[in-house]
């Protein structure tokens, strides 16, 4: 599925001719000439998720497969992709979110999604003006609608450059976020084996 995106691009460009003559710069300088274009094509594409709603992702990777394994009521058999990566832009400072990695995994109900679906997922709504806390918890509610699986968990560690090179300027520092639904966040040792898969052990 696939629909116009909203991103108006001229008046991208328009915008951008007008921050630069607000730095002080020429925008008609050579170096400068094409910036608001290029810049208006940059955030075509990396803000593409705009154009879409967590239902209408859902709805463009829901090919699942019918899963043939006996799952119990209780079992802690689960579905996990490591490390996937990303990057994102905050919407407080039109910052990037770098060196980011998604671990995704989800006990199935019935249902088993695509792997690479689930890296689209996470690349998708990674293309939004976004928190990090909202990207684990929009990829857990996507997965959902897709799985039917009530047991979903988001690991995300990021570096933020808008803590890393303005402001309070501590390279290094990352930020590490865990959206646990269901099973994962009630049963402790679920979770902890979550956690030791992915790194993530206090």
């Amino acid at each position: 599925m696939e629909k116009k995106t909203p991103i108006d691009t001229k008046a991208i460009e328009g915008h951008i001719r007008g921050i630069l003559k607000a730095l002080g710069e020429n925008p008609e300088r050579e170096g400068l000439v094409d910036t608001p274009a290029r810049v208006a094509r940059m955030f075509e594409e990396v803000f593409k998720g705009i154009g879409y709603t967590n239902d209408e992702i859902a709805h463009m990777f829901d090919t699942t497969f019918e899963d043939d394994i006996d799952v119990r009521a209780d079992s802690h058999d689960m579905v996990m992709v490591r490390d996937i990566e990303c990057f994102s832009y905050c919407e407080h400072h039109l910052a990037l979110m770098y060196n980011m990695k998604i671990s995704v995994a989800y006990i199935p109900n019935g249902k088993i999604i695509g792997l690479s679906k689930i890296a689209r997922i996470a690349d998708m709504v990674c293309r939004r003006l976004q928190l990090q806390e909202r990207i684990g918890s929009d990829i857990a509610e996507i997965l959902k609608k897709v799985t039917e699986s009530e047991d979903i968990a988001v690991i995300i560690k990021a570096d933020h450059s808008c803590m890393t090179a303005r402001g309070i300027k501590k390279p290094g520092a990352s930020t590490l976020t865990m959206t646990l639904r269901g099973r994962f966040n009630s049963d402790k040792t679920l979770s902890d084996r979550l956690m030791s898969l992915t790194g993530a052990e206090p």
